[in-house]
């Protein structure tokens, strides 16, 4: 699995993110030719290699043409305007859907800082044609390397004030903030705005908070330049992106554990389902029974380092537990592929499970089968041995 992850040592802007990802070896050609989709012919883009405190990264920019700095300066664009921009281009469906995700999470965050609602809010700089080439760009850029997950880590913010549509705002804005509520986040002394509310938007909405990065082949280093010379870090935003490391179908995993013994059934159940959507691999829940005789619920979570912080936050903000356990434990796993079968009744996922590239256990997808059954109102197990047969059927070699 491809990766990105992105070293967010001096706070992250759209722009850096995009200049990382060119500096990692996108093309700024391509970006442009993705860009014309959106019919914008109002600005430009450039690229250009600079240096901060000795260090050389990508500074991205995107320049608005002489004749449409008045208008794009006023111009008060809503969620529903900028939408309307992204799904009447040419662009992917899967870029259009990533991108206009983003700008309902700025929308959202703005309209509980001004008290409006999402659909009310005018995005003014953020609307504004380079926040527009900044969002769908990295976007763009995230397809176009074939990065299936992003990862992000802990987020520096400066200090003082910046200069918004409303007046002077507090650093980090106050949108800025708002985006990064649930995530890690460090503050400095340093009188910059380090962390702006489009390079948070865009991590926050793709990528996943980490304390460490995930173990990887490192295959391509980027860094995105912000606009200044900063003297206390380096003001540069570091991509680095590779393949998932497993070794021999081994990998450590922790084991997260809790007993309760106050809290209502029904809550149980909720509660497993918060954690497995985090990120969680797997959970169970098991009765025992707890000193001076109380039945009690063992709760045990299997989760990998990337998401185990968010695991524990959930586990004590969502159950009366007041302490965790936590392991390491060593697994043992089987290849895993999933493969589409063809059936009397249609095609049904399957993931294969292979030992020495020789297949040992095959399961189909559950939701494909129930489909198939509901459709065409049969058994559930019918269908489900129906694609277990067509499985058997395909050659090791063939998978």
């Amino acid at each position: 699995m491809k990766i990105a992850y992105f070293d967010c040592f001096s706070g992250v802007s759209g722009d850096m993110v995009i200049g990382s990802l060119i500096d990692a070896g996108f093309s700024q050609k391509k970006l442009n030719e993705e860009l014309t989709k959106l019919s914008l012919d109002n600005y430009e883009t450039d690229s250009k290699k600079v240096l901060r405190s000795a260090i050389t990264g990508t500074k991205f920019n995107v320049t608005i043409k002489e004749d449409s700095k008045n208008d794009e300066h006023h111009k008060r664009r809503t969620l529903k305007d900028v939408s309307e921009i992204i799904n009447k281009s040419s662009l992917s469906k899967s870029v259009k859907s990533d991108s206009i995700r983003i700008f309902e999470n700025l929308a959202n965050a703005e309209a509980k800082v001004h008290d409006t609602l999402p659909e009310d809010v005018h995005f003014h700089e953020v609307g504004a044609i380079d926040s527009i080439v900044d969002i769908v760009g990295a976007v763009i850029a995230f397809h176009d390397l074939k990065i299936e997950n992003i990862y992000f880590s802990p987020i520096r913010t400066g200090t003082g004030f910046v200069k918004c549509h409303h007046g002077q705002f507090p650093i980090p804005a106050p949108a800025t903030v708002e985006l990064l509520k649930g995530h890690h986040v460090i503050g400095t002394n340093i009188q910059h705005e380090l962390t702006t509310p489009t390079g948070a938007a865009i991590l926050t909405t793709l990528g996943v908070n980490v304390e460490k990065y995930p173990d990887i082949s490192l295959l391509q280093i980027g860094y995105g330049a912000g606009n200044h010379e900063i003297a206390e870090v380096p003001n540069l935003l570091r991509v680095m992106i590779g393949e998932t490391t497993t070794v021999g179908g081994q990998d450590e995993v922790w084991m997260v554990e809790t007993n309760i013994d106050d809290m209502p059934g029904e809550h149980f159940g909720y509660l497993l389902e918060k954690m497995l959507d985090a990120g969680a691999l797997d959970g169970y829940i098991t009765p025992v029974q707890m000193k001076k005789s109380r039945p009690g619920i063992l709760i045990s979570i299997i989760v990998d380092d990337v998401h185990l912080s968010k695991v524990e936050k959930i586990m004590f903000e969502q159950s009366t537990t007041f302490g965790i356990r936590k392991y390491k434990a060593s697994r043992k796993k089987l290849d895993r592929k999933l493969v589409d079968v063809e059936t009397e009744f249609g095609t049904i996922k399957v993931k294969i499970g292979m030992l020495n590239g020789s297949i040992k256990n095959i399961t189909p997808e559950h939701e494909d089968c129930r489909k198939i059954a509901d459709i065409n109102a049969l058994p559930l197990k019918l269908v489900y041995n129906a694609a277990i047969n067509a499985a058997q059927s395909i050659n090791d070699r063939n998978i």
